[in-house]
Order: structure tokens, then C-alpha cells, then sequence
């Protein structure tokens, strides 16, 4: 598979020149989003010696190493690189831990590790929160987390050879100028097509092969399958509902009230019964969790009610083929004919999805608000809620035409005060209202809110 440039790379130089191996790093991620890939290459890239773990094929040998106490560090440092048949230099080497959901006992020794000082230390894993991977063992404080995603619009650009589009996009987005129309149409069709394809850099490596949906689906179906198979390790009623829910996803997105509803998962159930399965998800980070924020503030948490809530796959391209595999025979016809507008979907669906996936690899939490109007007794809501300083700001999604939107106007009328800018995300070219105060982005720009 080819090797994409991943924007999380310079977070790990960051890393490396501001903690000179005074802590680790740990990049958590989905199965599958490339944290492998990027911390291989930046350990050969960025050091003259690199010892590189897999804790998902380790032999015999290595498990017990780490399994046991560590006890004369130098023995231990000595015994790991004979068994790698490796020889690393203090302070110029860097030893990764690949995987270390597989061996939690390995991530209990980075303490003193990184106190002797030798050699930096990366991990990469994903589910390591979950219950059993932290059970009977202490997390060191000399680790740091930072998260990796899908590729976004810009790394799927990148893959495809074009460093050029975004740049000049972001331009037009800070100066508030439409797009002339031609190149807005030829943005708004690259986008539909990162839509599809996603941003699992193995779908991408086969993508970018010839532009081959087809090949595209068959490394997604391969990663839905290893999703599959870590639901079905869970147990219980909770690995059951996990599974149902995960199923649930597209069906859901699909309604005009995208809130979870119990009853539709499992009849007769309550949103407290399925809360252990939605936290499998969330941190398993298949699963991007939207709660709903009664009373929002720039303290978004204050008022959030962890009970209402939307769920969105954290893949966009893995959305698309949930919703459509079982439909598609052909998918290098089907998907051109859906990108072309000859068959039609539920875009809305595949929109608010995308937005959520930007939105989280941006950094925030999401949140979105269903609140009262007076002599009103439907609930409106708006899609989605961020905090920018000591303002917030609302941001409606429309796949269509964006011309009406009763509840942002709503939400403005009541919360105007605490608002800096509304948005509305759509397939249309930028354009501002200023009587209302909106700003009307193309959905390509939603990565820049």
C-alpha cells in the first residue's frame, strides 16, 4: 500500500522537539486509519535507529519480556534488543510500541522506560480505554494522547496528486468570495467523490490505482469486516447491542429526525440500556457521538444532555458503502451514476455525516441543540454547536436548497447574543446574508469551520 503524507506527521515532530523524549507519545485511532503507516515512517524518517513492536504478531518471547517485571532496566533494554536482533543509540533511536491494546502491561512500563531516558517511545493502539484493556494495570502519566482520524479532503487530495486546491479554497473561504462557478462545480465533484471513497487510506491506496470504486469497496468491505469481528469479541448484551446499533447507523442517519431512538434498535428498550454499547463505539472511534446541548453556552459541557443523542460513522466513504453495498453489483457504474445525479440518494444523510467527521477531526466534541420556542410545542434543532472564544457558533446542514432554514433562525432569535456567525452548509456556492447574519458555505468548506 502506498505511503500517504498524513497531516498528524507534524504533530509527531512536535512531539519529538518539545518533549525530547521526556514522555511518550500515544496515537489512538480507528483499526485501520493509518497510525501504523505514519509512526513507521516517521521512525525511520526522523531517527538514525528505530525498533519497531507489533504486539498484534509478537512472539513468545517478546510477551514475556513485557508480561514480567522489568527489573535491571539495562538487562531488560539489553534482552529487547537481542530478541529484535536491533542494536539502538541513546538518544537517537526510537522504539515503537505497534498495537498495545494487545499487551496493556507493555503500556504500564513506559514509565520507567521513558525515566531512563535512552530512547523515545511512541504507541499506537486502538479500543485502549476500553475496560478490559486498562484493567489491573496503571496509565502512566509520562504518556500523551493525541488522536488520529480518516484522511480528510486535503490528505485524499494529496494522495491524488493536487497540493494546490485547498490552499486556494481556504482563501476564498477566509475572504468570504464565492468560487467562479466552474471551479466551484469541479471542487463540489472532488468532494463528492472523497464522500464516497472515504478516507481509510487503504480504500484511498486502491482508489488512487485507477480510480476504481470497485477496489475502493473492497477494502472498505475488508475493514467492515474487522469491525464486525471486534463486535463480535465484546460479549454479551453489550457486544449485541453495539453490533445492532453499529448496523442501526445508516437507517437512522436516513430520517429527518436523526436522534437516537431506542425502541427503533430494541423495542421496549430505553437509551440507558444501549449507553455501555454507545461508549464501545465511541471509543473504538468507528463511531463520531453528537449529544444534544439544552442551553448552549461556550461552556458547551455545562449543559449537555447525555441521553439525546446522533450517531455518525466516522467514515464517510464507510457510511456510503453500509448504505449501498448490498444494493451494488457494479459500483464503478453505480457511483458515477449517483456523483453525476442520474440516481438518486438521500444526500442529507451522507452531508450531516461529513460535516460531523470534519467537525471531530478538527478537535470538538459535537454537540447539537434541541430547544424550546415559546408557544411552540415541537422541539427545534440545530445540527450541529462549536464554541469559538467567548461566542458560539450554530451551523445548519442542507443538501439541497438552503434557502429556508426556521430553525437557525429560531436558534438565532433566542440566542443571538451568544452567537458570533451562523452557517449553513450546502451544495451551493459561498454566499452571505448579511441582514440575517449566515454565511452560506459549499460543503468543501466545511472542513475550515
Amino acid at each position: 500500500m502506498a505511503v500517504f503524507k498524513r497531516k498528524i506527521y507534524d504533530a509527531l515532530l512536535g512531539w519529538k522537539e518539545e518533549y525530547d523524549g521526556k514522555c511518550a507519545l500515544m496515537v489512538e485511532g480507528a483499526r485501520r486509519v493509518g497510525k501504523t503507516m505514519v509512526v513507521t515512517e516517521f521512525a525511520r524518517n526522523e531517527y538514525e535507529r528505530n525498533l519497531v513492536i507489533d504486539f498484534s504478531e509478537a512472539d513468545e518471547d517478546i510477551l514475556a519480556l513485557f508480561n514480567g517485571p522489568i527489573g535491571d532496566i539495562d538487562r531488560f533494554l539489553e534482552r529487547l534488543q537481542q530478541f529484535r536482533n536491533a542494536e539502538l543509540v541513546p538518544r537517537r533511536s526510537v522504539v515503537v510500541f505497534d498495537e498495545v491494546q494487545f499487551c496493556p502491561r507493555a503500556r504500564q512500563k513506559i514509565k520507567r522506560l521513558v525515566a531512563d531516558g535512552r530512547f523515545d517511545y511512541i504507541e499506537t493502539g486502538s479500543l485502549i480505554s476500553i475496560k478490559r484493556n486498562v484493567k489491573d494495570i496503571m496509565i502512566p502519566s509520562e504518556e500523551i494522547k493525541i488522536q488520529m482520524h480518516p484522511m480528510d479532503f486535503e490528505e485524499f487530495l494529496w494522495a491524488l496528486g493536487d497540493s494546490v486546491t485547498v490552499p486556494a479554497v481556504r482563501r476564498y473561504f477566509d475572504e468570504l468570495r464565492p468560487l467562479e462557478e466552474p471551479y466551484h462545480r469541479r471542487v463540489l465533484d472532488m468532494y463528492r467523490e472523497y464522500m464516497v471513497v472515504g478516507g481509510m487510506p487503504q480504500a484511498v491506496s486502491e482508489f488512487t490505482e485507477g480510480k476504481s470504486y470497485r477496489k475502493a469497496d473492497s477494502a472498505k468491505r475488508a475493514i467492515m469486516q474487522l469491525y464486525y469481528d471486534d463486535l463480535g469479541k465484546i460479549g454479551g448484551a453489550t457486544g449485541l447491542r453495539a453490533k445492532r446499533l453499529f448496523d442501526f447507523i445508516p437507517s437512522m442517519l436516513s430520517e429527518h429526525d436523526k436522534t437516537f431512538r431506542p425502541g427503533r434498535a430494541e423495542e421496549g428498550t430505553e437509551t440507558a440500556d444501549h449507553l455501555n454499547a454507545i461508549e464501545w463505539l465511541r471509543q473504538s472511534r468507528t463511531v463520531n457521538v453528537c449529544f444534544n446541548n439544552t442551553d448552549p453556552t461556550v461552556a458547551m459541557n455545562l449543559d449537555k444532555d447525555a441521553t439525546t443523542l446522533k450517531l455518525y460513522m466516522a467514515d464517510t466513504g464507510l457510511l456510503f458503502f453500509q448504505s449501498m453495498s448490498e444494493r451494488v453489483s457494479d459500483p464503478d457504474t453505480t457511483y458515477k451514476d449517483v456523483l453525476s445525479g442520474r440516481l438518486s440518494i438521500n444526500r442529507g444523510m451522507f452531508f450531516e455525516n461529513v460535516v460531523a467527521q470534519e467537525l471531530v477531526a478538527r478537535g470538538y466534541e459535537l454537540q447539537f441543540s434541541k430547544f424550546k420556542i415559546a408557544g411552540r410545542t415541537n422541539l427545534q434543532e440545530v445540527d450541529f454547536i462549536i464554541a469559538d472564544g467567548k461566542k458560539i457558533i450554530p451551523v445548519e446542514v442542507k443538501s439541497g436548497i438552503s434557502g429556508k432554514h426556521a430553525s437557525l433562525d429560531m436558534f438565532m432569535k433566542k440566542f443571538g447574543k451568544r452567537i458570533r456567525r451562523a452557517y449553513v452548509v450546502h451544495s451551493k456556492n459561498l454566499r452571505v446574508d448579511q441582514e440575517k447574519g449566515v454565511v452560506y458555505i459549499p460543503v468543501y468548506m466545511a472542513m475550515f469551520l
